[in-house]
């Protein structure tokens, strides 16, 4: 038989059936959107200001300190994503290279989060559609976003990475947009509304300088505020870059786009947090910034662009929609690798022709769906109350993935690397020098991760908004721990 008379292999894409198993039809634009977009969303929109409210200007060093924290955590994760590159990542290698239990707390801590702020996100989805049809009830947004995403969803995982690249670069493209129309005012001089000529001086010469509230002090009603305080604003603002991890087990060349995507988070800080929020300061005084509009709009606004609102309030929608779509994803691959290892359901373990966990996204929406109804029926609960486990679930997940980081060097030392792995037969020094996309000083970095994470939580406990996360996430973990014993009694 000739080699063009062969049988073909089918490829793996969404359209072919073949043999259910996940397919890697993620491509690297895929994964470069997706990363990018998980760094930019409506904390950079509209929560920038709470934290430009609590230390001025110097909140461009609280975001390049909370983005080199966050950048660590996202390399340490893709050093194991790279090398077992799987799904539901969190979960897997805190299973493999540590133990059930904390595969069991990993994984369903970070399902859990996803579901609060999947469903905070669809709650406030009505806001943005009544802007323009404000007939329209916002159960009935709602509905409609949750069964769109969802069908995104079942048609295959490489119809998400399309959803997540478009939705990914509207979000670029109003930042970038932003940061050219900011830096036209400054370099031409245009007059402003608040009558102070923009220039990067205004760093250092408006409300008392580019460290307006110090460190750390204490306001006359007793709110605590300044440059450590930003740090828990901002530290949330980052929650999905982690998403890099969750794709790995999805993408065609994880060895090649991971560390190129996550290496790149850097730059994406630099230019999307410090870069636009240092324009907008020099343009808009930065103790002008209320919280009442976005900064965003409040820089067009300033020079009489006043159809701003109107486009931000589609970008925002758009990222409300990106959000969903990621936690939705994560989510159905989280209870799929959960499955896997016996931590949930088997039902949710199952995969459809087209290689999507059907059990897992479905069982994911009807929960979201069920969070949604909360909220509009107990808003004020779903929000002090709900809101402060998705809260402490992230410090919670970035704690595990360095835990498990420096587990799955141990492992590997030892002679444990996985058997498709190039570090297979390896052990000792030659199996860790043999890593091919390593942490940074690996010995040192996740302590001063952990660390500053720790930190992060002690500044939480200063804050009256954030303080009843702390205490949320000592009864979650309670929970999840609970949980895990129950469901080894019960086998």
């Amino acid at each position: 038989m000739s080699t063009a008379d062969a049988p073909k292999k089918p490829r793996e894409t969404d359209d072919v059936p073949v043999p259910a198993t996940l397919r890697k039809s993620l491509k690297n634009r895929h994964i470069q959107l997706i990363a990018l977009g998980g760094a930019i969303g409506t904390g950079l929109f509209y929560g920038s200001s709470e934290s430009i409210a609590l230390a001025g200007p110097s909140i461009l060093l609280a975001y390049l300190v909370g983005g080199f924290a966050i950048f660590m955590i996202v390399r340490a994760l893709s050093e194991m994503s790279v090398e077992d590159p799987k799904a539901g990542a969190f979960s897997y290698y805190a299973t493999r290279y540590w133990s059930k239990r904390a595969g069991f707390i990993s994984g369903w801590n970070y399902w859990f989060n996803y579901i609060l702020v999947s469903m905070v996100e669809l709650s406030v989805v009505g806001s943005f559609v009544n802007y323009w049809f404000p007939a329209i009830p916002t159960w009935v947004s709602a509905a409609v976003f949750l069964v769109i995403i969802c069908a995104a969803n079942l048609l295959g995982v490489s119809k998400f990475g399309e959803f997540e690249f478009w939705f990914a670069i509207i979000k670029i493209v109003a930042v970038i947009a932003m940061i050219i129309g900011g830096l036209a005012v400054i370099i031409f001089v245009l007059p402003t509304a608040s009558g102070v000529r923009a220039s990067f001086a205004n760093w250092f010469t408006v409300g008392n300088g580019f460290f307006p509230n110090g460190l750390m002090g204490q306001n006359s009603d007793g709110s605590w505020t300044g440059l450590l305080m930003a740090l828990v604003v901002v530290m949330f603002s980052f929650g999905g870059t982690e998403l890099i991890g969750i794709t790995a087990g999805e993408t065609e060349d994880p060895k090649t786009t991971i560390p190129r995507a996550t290496n790149d988070i850097i730059w994406r800080i630099l230019v999307f947090y410090i870069g636009a929020l240092g324009v907008i300061m020099a343009v808009v005084p930065w103790n002008t910034i209320d919280g009442k509009s976005s900064p965003f709009v409040q820089i067009f606004d300033s020079v009489g662009i006043h159809a701003a609102a109107g486009i931000l309030n589609f970008v925002c929608l758009t990222a409300v929609m990106s959000v969903y779509n990621s936690g939705l994803y994560a989510n159905s691959r989280m209870l799929y690798s959960l499955a896997k290892q016996g931590n949930a359901p088997a039902y949710l373990g199952k995969l459809n022709s087209r290689g999507v966990p059907v059990a897992g996204v479905l069982t994911s929406a009807a929960i979201t769906a069920i969070a949604v109804v909360v909220v509009f029926v107990w808003p004020e609960f779903a929000f002090n109350y709900l809101m402060s486990i998705a809260t402490i679930a992230g410090i919670i997940n970035w704690t595990m993935i360095m835990l498990t980081e420096m587990k799955f060097r141990k492992v590997v030392a030892a002679g444990g690397a996985p058997e498709d792995s190039e570090l297979a037969g390896l052990s000792g020094q030659e199996a860790l020098d043999a890593i091919h996309f390593k942490l940074p000083f690996a010995k040192v970095t996740p302590w001063v991760v952990l660390a500053f994470l720790a930190l992060v939580v002690v500044l939480m406990c200063f804050s009256t908004s954030y303080r009843i996360a702390v205490i949320a996430g000592v009864i979650w973990l309670a929970i999840l721990f609970a949980a895990y014993q129950l469901t080894q009694a019960k086998k």
